[in-house]
């Protein structure tokens, strides 16, 4: 299955982004922790006007420790970036960022002059969270669901710092499938478009090879299974999710895969390294 998804808003919405970017001081760039190259925005690098730029590793509790530090450094020897692994729930996380935004942009930051910050992101990967967390109240809608902001805000935090919100944007080709396909696991992608069944194989083969023991503690398996068609029957019986006769649906078993996935309760997993840092073989 190929998969392919790019609501109308979103190309408007980079627009809006091209415009904005030539009054922000520093641009935030929420990335998932465990997929940062396939859910970072090629587009926006373009539009950067070499304005400092941080990555933040959100759901860094969720994401393998030893690939994100493989991940910082490889982000920060890119000239003007610098990388910040957090989790965009917990407050005490986010704290750096502040401080980050604030060197970055030493002549603001003063009464009436604050660093004028960006964040910006693919669908559902916690631009919303962060921004709620930074203010300490809810400020911008979140959603467990893929484009749930959709237009553009500024919020004061009162700390020097204004933040400007902005819609989820996706790459509108994705002739990478590989990308699309980690993007589906992760959540990324709307339901609409994606098979979950040839979503949940995906993600089934590739911890078969990556992370065994984890698929073996989590569902209680003396022996792995050959094949993601069998990791998900083996999921499918260990959760109860059987059809007519006691076959296992293959849907509902690697949707509930998925979501367990999503969620950390398989463990902490990255669905890809960066390429200049091979120390796990693919």
């Amino acid at each position: 299955m190929t998969i392919r998804w790019y609501p109308g808003h979103m190309g408007k919405a980079l627009e809006q982004i091209g415009d904005l970017i030539k009054r922000i001081d520093v641009v935030i760039e929420v990335l998932d922790a465990r997929l940062p190259f396939s859910s970072s925005n090629h587009k926006l690098a373009v539009l950067r006007r070499n304005k400092p730029w941080i990555k933040v590793l959100n759901k860094y509790d969720l994401a393998d420790p030893v690939i994100t530090k493989a991940w910082v450094r490889d982000f920060e020897l890119q000239s003007g970036v610098r990388a910040l692994p957090l989790s965009a729930k917990k407050y005490a996380d986010t704290k750096p960022l502040i401080r980050l935004c604030q060197k970055l942009a030493p002549n603001r930051g003063r009464p009436g002059l604050p660093v004028r910050a960006m964040v910006v992101g693919i669908p559902n990967v916690g631009k919303s969270t962060l921004i709620n967390t930074l203010a300490g109240k809810s400020m911008a809608k979140v959603g467990d669901r893929p484009a749930v902001t959709t237009t553009t805000q500024q919020i004061d935090l009162r700390n020097g710092v204004v933040l400007s919100d902005t819609p989820g944007v996706l790459w509108p080709e994705m002739s990478d499938q590989e990308g699309a396909y980690r993007l589906a696991a992760s959540g990324a992608i709307g339901d609409n478009a994606l098979d979950y069944t040839a979503v949940g194989l995906f993600a089934g083969e590739y911890l078969l090879r990556r992370y065994p023991e984890l698929l073996k503690t989590r569902y209680g398996l003396q022996e792995l299974p050959e094949s993601p068609h069998d990791l998900m029957v083996a999921v499918g019986r260990r959760l109860g999710l059987l059809a007519t006769g006691g076959v296992v649906d293959l849907h509902r078993s690697s949707e509930a895969f998925l979501r367990e996935l999503r969620a950390g309760k398989i463990g902490r997993i990255s669905l890809e390294e960066p390429p200049s840092d091979r120390s796990v073989p693919e």
